[in-house]
């Protein structure tokens, strides 16, 4: 059996392992197929393809932060797993641009408002977490940890620091102008963790039958912040609407307790994402 896992993260965003590290451990973990999909960049893509061990299949992609405006009260956050896309596509390229830079500033401003509260941390020590990568909100947990003010991830994400005390919000793309952009880059866009009702508010499912008429390509079913409830609903619905269904690991390292393959995609959903793909070729 093909062991095919689409949602993995390095350092070149906000996992632990680098992006020759991952594949690396891609390879150990039994993985035939991964994806490596930092957040909003393509700067581990290199990187990843030098160090790709021998039966290994690459597949280079990004994971997208979105929004959906069309909610009632205020926006819902949603993210887009984009593959295969040619990164050197205009329109794309400057969404991305564009969006790294603003995930930086906020997280300078979450520094400063840390620090006017005499939190001993400084933004050299969390842009040198980044080790060069896109600056996220783990790496500011990472300060926290260090500075013995919470014990992991999940604490220092939590309403009393980073969840809402200290929480700045962020630009996101338009998730239909996302999945055209996808498109035109040739590429192919899954949303992610689609039902994650532990992670707040979710799309209705007509929001998930637009995106398909605008050209979604399929739905991440099977994901640790899904209940088998939520998975057996995203299935059904991707079944519905003639949508390929995927299912990952979201690996970040040590960033998340969850490993490599916990979760993965059938050979056939890889198929159609690899076939209708034309924007880069699979590595391997």
């Amino acid at each position: 059996m093909t062991r095919i896992d689409l949602h993995c993260h390095s350092t070149a965003s906000d996992g632990t392992l680098t992006p020759a590290q991952l594949v690396t451990a891609g390879a150990a973990a039994g993985l035939d197929v991964m994806a490596i999909t930092d957040h909003d960049t393509t700067g581990g893509w290199a990187a990843a393809a030098a160090a790709r061990p021998d039966g290994l299949t690459l597949v280079r992609g990004a994971e997208l932060s979105c929004r959906w405006f069309g909610a009632e009260e205020y926006p819902i956050a949603l993210h887009l797993l984009a593959y295969l896309f040619d990164p050197a596509e205009p329109r794309l390229a400057a969404d991305l641009t564009a969006l790294r830079s603003d995930r930086e500033q906020r997280a300078e401003k979450i520094v400063d408002k840390l620090r006017a509260d005499g939190v001993p941390i400084t933004w050299a020590e969390v842009h040198g977490y980044a080790a060069g990568g896109s600056v996220g909100r783990p790496h500011i947990a990472q300060a926290l940890i260090r500075a013995g003010l919470v014990g992991t991830t999940n604490e220092a994400f939590a309403s009393r620091w980073l969840g809402a005390k200290y929480f700045v919000p962020k630009a996101d793309l338009d998730v239909f102008e996302a999945v055209r952009a996808v498109r035109e880059a040739g590429g192919v866009a899954v949303f992610a963790h689609p039902r994650a009702t532990v992670r707040g508010r979710v799309v209705p499912d007509q929001l998930i039958a637009d995106l398909a008429d605008a050209g979604l390509f399929g739905l991440e079913a099977d994901h640790e912040d899904h209940s088998p409830v939520e998975r057996a609903h995203v299935r059904g619905l991707a079944e519905d609407l003639g949508l390929v269904v995927t299912g990952s690991s979201d690996f970040h390292g040590t960033h998340k307790t969850v490993r490599l393959g916990a979760f993965t995609t059938a050979f056939e959903a890889y198929e159609k994402i690899v076939s209708a793909a034309t924007g880069v070729p699979v590595l391997g």
